[in-house]
């Protein structure tokens, strides 16, 4: 099923039509942005048709950034990003958007070293170093100590990166600012970036063919893209010193710490916290032994008052679907639920939008 919907991510466009009932569904719901959910929601739109006959959903997968620009335009029902709006574009925005959290995901930093399986070691400043182009062979004494025993090869390593404006890279980028200073200072954070090395691809499947095509590059994905596709993947060293494979635990216990303060654990003051911020929360380079570093949520962007009553219905109803039924397609797919208190915050946020009569 995975491979079927990346095949047809080339098209760009996903039209997905009622499977009984009338041959032209009732409702449509247009949707635009994030690649990195992609697979999943692909998944979610054909499964709700079940549900619901009378809706059709089409979801154009070409990137955050433009996800972003068409739920500010109205030209779409729902926008989805991996990348929250920041204050000023919340303000631009011709009504209250709400970010909806639907899923969090691991970004692993993928490579492809023939001979040389998953489970590399890499820090964070050696993950920097590459992409700041300041570490280019894969024999670099800063890779061959991390992997004593590892026979190394003495290539020049191909640096791939996205090229379009991404979630993918917007929490890859926000990692490599909170790890090191010089990428902070000089390069930054965003859902595009000028890239000091490497070449870009336009989209996470077009990062997946470059790399399975470029012996001895690296790149960062969505986790169930690189599973999905047989990459090798990273073990990352994070904040507490121990190197850590991207799976759905390591993702979870970065969410987790995330909603930790002190002793106290989850409380519903950081409840609350999130409520005002519109969940727009940072998960990289959370602490604690069993995370995962480079972790992201990804959101569902939707007016709180909706201009349609048909469509806010539906878009209402499928949202309270996909938060509740979808938790067992979620792990399957290779994408971590949200934790149960968060969840249950983020069913009072699409409550409250309002639907005219």
């Amino acid at each position: 099923m995975f491979q079927v919907l990346l095949k047809s991510f080339f098209a760009l466009t996903l039209l997905l039509s009622a499977t009984s009932g009338p041959a032209c569904a009732e409702t449509l719901l247009k949707g635009a942005g994030a690649t990195f959910p992609y697979p999943l929601y692909s998944k979610w739109f054909q499964d709700y048709q079940a549900v619901d006959p009378g809706i059709s959903f089409s979801y154009q997968a070409t990137g955050s950034g433009d996800g972003i620009r068409q739920i500010m335009a109205k030209s779409v029902e729902f926008g989805a990003s991996d990348k929250f709006l920041s204050d000023e574009e919340l303000k631009a925005a011709p009504g209250k958007l709400l970010h909806i959290p639907t899923v969090m995901g691991a970004v692993a930093v993928t490579y492809h070293v023939p001979g040389i399986g998953s489970g590399l070691r890499l820090t964070p400043e050696v993950v920097a170093g590459i992409y700041l182009g300041k570490i280019t062979r894969w024999n670099d004494p800063r890779l061959a100590k991390l992997n004593r025993g590892v026979k190394l090869p003495g290539q020049d390593i191909v640096v791939v990166h996205r090229s379009d404006g991404s979630g993918t890279t917007s929490i890859f980028t926000d990692y490599l600012s909170s790890v090191n200073g010089a990428w902070a200072r000089n390069i930054g954070k965003g859902t595009t970036v000028a890239w000091p090395a490497g070449v870009g691809a336009k989209g996470s499947s077009e990062v997946v063919r470059v790399l399975k095509e470029t012996p001895y590059s690296i790149g960062y994905v969505e986790i169930a893209y690189a599973l999905e596709n047989n990459l090798a993947t990273a073990q990352l060293k994070n904040k507490s010193g121990r190197f850590v494979k991207p799976t759905m635990l390591s993702t979870r216990a970065a969410a987790v710490s995330a909603m930790q303060r002190g002793d106290r654990g989850m409380l519903d003051q950081v409840q609350e916290e999130l409520s005002e911020r519109d969940y727009r929360i940072s998960l990289v380079n959370m602490p604690g032994k069993d995370v995962y570093p480079i972790v992201g949520l990804t959101w569902l962007l939707v007016y709180q008052q909706q201009e349609d009553a048909v469509k806010g219905k539906k878009l209402v109803e499928f949202l309270t679907w996909e938060l509740k039924k979808a938790e067992k397609m979620t792990s399957t797919l290779h994408y971590t639920p949200l934790p149960k208190n968060l969840a249950d915050q983020v069913e009072r946020t699409i409550k409250s939008i309002r639907v005219p009569e």
